[in-house]
């Protein structure tokens, strides 16, 4: 904190988490620069709920005479499938920055591309405002849309997966 005002330091740092709550961000960080050999490094970090449940307990079955399996007592769980990212996927279309996605140039339009569309490489796939600015977000590569990952009207961090493009 600052060597001069403390009070002022708390404020700014209770000012960076309403802005964290107010606009959907998990994760903000600031540098305050006061003046030579004094600065205020902030992160303000949200951490998500996590609920934790107890798995239920499988009893085994009681054996019959001459009919019991020569097995471990609980039964084997088939195999689950990993949980798919879809920010990792090859035809991710991830947001270049933070802002409120539409996809639509204005409410009531038609979207941009829906779920099968064919795009062409450069064509607008949806708009990211961002500080008041309307940023047009190209296809990065030719294909058909997938899925379509972001709302309208949401809220997304940089590298956010907005869409599936194959």
């Amino acid at each position: 904190m600052s060597k001069n005002n403390p009070d002022a330091d708390v404020a700014f740092i209770a000012a960076l988490a309403e802005l964290l709550n107010k606009n959907d961000l998990t994760e903000l960080s600031v540098k305050r620069e006061y003046g030579e050999n004094d600065s205020l490094d902030v992160k303000v970090v949200k951490q998500a709920n996590v609920i934790h449940m107890a798995a239920p307990v499988m009893q085994a079955a009681p054996a019959q005479q001459g009919f019991a399996p020569a097995s471990a007592p609980y039964p084997s769980a088939a195999p689950v499938a990993p949980i798919e990212d879809p920010a990792q996927h090859p035809g991710a279309v991830t947001s270049p920055m933070v802002g409120t996605v539409y996809l639509s140039a204005e409410p009531g339009a038609a979207a941009f591309v829906t779920v099968g569309a064919t795009v062409s490489e450069g064509q607008t796939v949806l708009i990211i405002e961002a500080m008041k600015t309307m940023n047009h977000i190209p296809a990065p590569r030719a294909g058909v849309v997938k899925r379509i990952l972001a709302t309208d009207g949401q809220a997304v961090e940089y590298g956010a997966p907005l869409m599936i493009i194959e």
